[in-house]
Parts: structure tokens; C-alpha cells; sequence
């Protein structure tokens, strides 16, 4: 088996690496970190480029990128922060629902205003009383006459708070548990819709929300497919969202590795480099063995889902075992650089932060192993 990337591959991968570089940098990704801003310059530069239409379709104005091209964009623009992705990608795959399962209609009206960076994206499953168990929400939507009528409470709905963001509500239509839902667009300046950030230790640039909804109108055709289609919808999405997660935790273990090694190798303690001393040498030669591990299964993964194969298990797999990975190197990162690593300017911090919301965010480490567990028939 051939593991090396393709010319193409090799070639996109120097280039998205080289983006984050020389047009965004660590001093860029810092400020808007610690000042809770949303890195809309960076942002922008994406857009430019044409790479938020990666996902999209090229018969709607997109590049129809595989998953193997997208697993290289999203390890790449997460080397400097697990959040600064998130800030690209959740309008990324959120998009997707519209491209695959909205009418012509709503493809025409918000697809080329999101490749041109001026549509967000933000979907809205959670709520406080349903999390993990996300097809029990009570959020209800009720038609009347030409428009569905919202009410309920949703919550850590990331980038719901931007300027021009559109929602992608999933709200409960009927009273089946799964086949009562649907998924509705609903723009974030709609009368009746409270959006407030919240101000948690990660998604500080993205920055996540409670949202209330309080007889919020919006028109009867602003509804993604039929009434029901809700959970068969976001399935689809939660494949590419969780491969997207995946190559993130690589992305951004690999430079925390980098990070550990070189100050190991630069800090000198009893007349020695740290990086001498076996302890910590094991230590960084076995986050080196899962880091690569994690970025084998999702390349595996990406590679499945671009055969046309389901890869439910696999995307799971790679999402909970690249989230722990990454976890442990910011973790050991931080054990290394002792005083050091709480300092902003030494990023590890900010990587042991959002390594630890990657065990949450997107699907619970212990969801991704029930899921696992029922693919293998358990």
C-alpha cells in the first residue's frame, strides 16, 4: 500500500501550509486569540483563494474538492490553532447541507455570497437538555400559513453571533424522535432571535452562543428538504464534520510536538539539554508514534469517503483517537515547558485548551465509541 500523497496532493499541501505561514503567522492567530476576535482579514484571504468552496459542487460554483483534499486543508490551517479552523470550517461543512439538500433556490441565494466570504454559516443542534442525545431537542418549529413560527432555547452554537451568519436550525417539526426533525435557515438578525456568546476557554475567536428563540418567523421555504429530513440530513454533515475534526487535532498536535521538541532542545537544566534526558525523550518519541498513527486513520478515512464508501466507523475512530493524541502531546507539551507553557506567547496553552474541547466538540469521545461499538455490531 501507497501511503505517499499524489503530486497534486503533495503540491496542495505545500501550499495550504505555506498560507498559514506567511499569510496568517502565530502573531496573527495570538492577538485575535486573547482578544476574542474573529480573524476576519484571514478569513477573507480564504475566500479569495476560492477554498471555502471546497466542499461545494463545481456544477454550483465550487472546487468539488475529495476528502483527501480536504483532510490536507483542515490539518494545515489548524498547525497554529484548533479554534482558528473551527472559525473556517464550521461555515465549511455547514454549506454543505445547502449544496446537497437544498432546492436551487437556496443554493442560488446563499452559495455565491458564502464563497465570496460574505454569508456565514452556523448550525444549531444542541440545547441545554439535549447534547450527546441530540434527536431529543425541544426546539419547535410550527407552520403557519407561509412561514415556520420558532420557539426554544439552543446552546454552544459556534460563530452564530457574526455579522451576515445564517443558521441552520434543527428543530422539531413533529413528534417522531428522529423523523420529527428538520433543519431550517434562519438568518441571525430574524426578529424574535436573542444570539448571545458565550465566554468559554475555547472558541475565543470563533466564539460559541446561546441562542432564544421567541416566536422567531421565518418562510416556509427556508426549510433544507422536507419536513422530517432534519436527522437524515445531518448525518451526511456529521461525516465530513467529523473528518474535518480529525485532521485538525493532527494538524495542531504536530505543532505542539514541534513546539516541545524544540524548546527541549534549546532549554538547558544540571548543564544538559532537557531533550537529553530519557524521560522526556521517551515521552516525545511516543507522542510521535500516536501523532503519526492518528494521521494514518484519517487518511484512511479521507480516502473511504473518496471511493464513495460509508465511513461512519472510520471517521469515529479517527476523530476519538486523534482528539486523545492530541490532548496528550499539548498535555506533555505543557509538562515540559513547566512555567512556561502558561504563557500566551509559548502557545501551549492555547493548544492544551482546545485539545481538550476536541474530547467535547463535535461528538463526545464516548458518543464516537457507542458509534464505533454499534458498527461493529455490539
Amino acid at each position: 500500500m501507497d501511503f505517499r500523497f499524489t503530486d497534486e496532493q503533495q503540491m496542495w499541501h505545500e501550499t495550504v501550509h505555506a498560507f498559514m505561514e506567511r499569510e496568517v503567522g502565530l502573531e496573527y492567530i495570538r492577538k485575535h486569540d486573547e482578544a476574542r476576535e474573529f480573524p476576519d482579514e484571514a478569513y477573507q484571504k480564504i475566500a479569495d483563494r476560492g477554498w471555502l468552496g471546497l466542499l461545494i459542487p463545481e456544477k454550483h460554483g465550487g472546487l468539488e474538492a475529495d476528502p483527501v483534499m480536504y483532510a490536507i486543508f483542515c490539518e494545515a490551517i489548524a498547525k497554529y490553532s484548533l479554534d482558528f479552523a473551527a472559525a473556517i470550517m464550521t461555515s465549511m461543512f455547514t454549506a454543505t447541507n445547502i449544496a446537497f439538500h437544498g432546492t436551487d433556490e437556496q443554493r442560488e441565494k446563499y452559495l455565491p455570497g458564502f464563497m465570496e466570504g460574505k454569508i456565514k454559516f452556523s448550525i444549531s443542534i444542541t440545547e441545554p437538555n439535549a447534547g450527546s442525545d441530540a434527536a431529543g431537542l425541544r426546539t419547535r418549529a410550527v407552520q403557519d400559513g407561509d412561514s415556520w413560527i420558532i420557539n426554544g432555547n439552543k446552546v454552544f452554537c459556534s460563530g452564530a453571533h457574526l455579522p451576515g451568519t445564517v443558521i441552520a436550525v434543527m428543530a422539531r417539526t413533529a413528534e417522531d424522535k428522529h423523523t420529527g426533525l428538520s433543519m431550517i435557515l434562519v438568518p441571525n438578525t430574524t426578529e424574535g432571535v436573542d444570539v448571545r456568546k458565550l465566554d468559554t476557554i475555547v472558541r475565543r475567536s470563533l466564539g460559541t452562543t446561546e441562542i432564544f428563540f421567541t416566536d422567531a418567523r421565518v418562510p416556509v421555504e427556508n426549510i433544507i428538504g422536507q419536513p422530517g429530513d432534519g436527522w437524515r440530513v445531518v448525518g451526511s454533515h456529521l461525516e465530513w464534520e467529523r473528518l474535518s475534526l480529525a485532521a485538525t487535532y493532527v494538524g495542531n498536535a504536530r505543532t505542539a510536538l514541534d513546539d516541545t521538541i524544540r524548546y527541549t532542545k534549546d532549554r538547558t537544566q544540571f548543564g544538559r539539554p532537557l531533550s537529553s534526558f530519557q524521560v522526556l525523550k521517551h515521552r516525545m518519541a511516543e507522542d510521535e508514534c500516536e501523532v503519526e498513527a492518528a494521521r494514518l486513520m484519517v487518511y484512511s478515512a479521507a480516502t473511504k469517503l473518496a471511493r464513495g464508501e460509508k465511513a461512519l466507523k472510520e471517521v469515529s475512530m479517527a476523530k476519538v483517537f486523534a482528539a486523545k493524541t492530541a490532548f496528550r502531546v499539548a498535555t506533555n507539551g505543557m509538562q515540559a515547558l513547566g512555567g512556561y507553557a502558561t504563557l500566551p506567547e509559548y502557545d501551549m496553552e492555547r493548544y492544551f485548551r482546545e485539545a481538550k474541547h476536541g474530547m467535547v466538540g463535535g461528538g463526545t469521545n464516548e458518543i464516537q465509541h457507542s458509534i464505533i461499538a454499534k458498527q461493529m455490531g455490539l
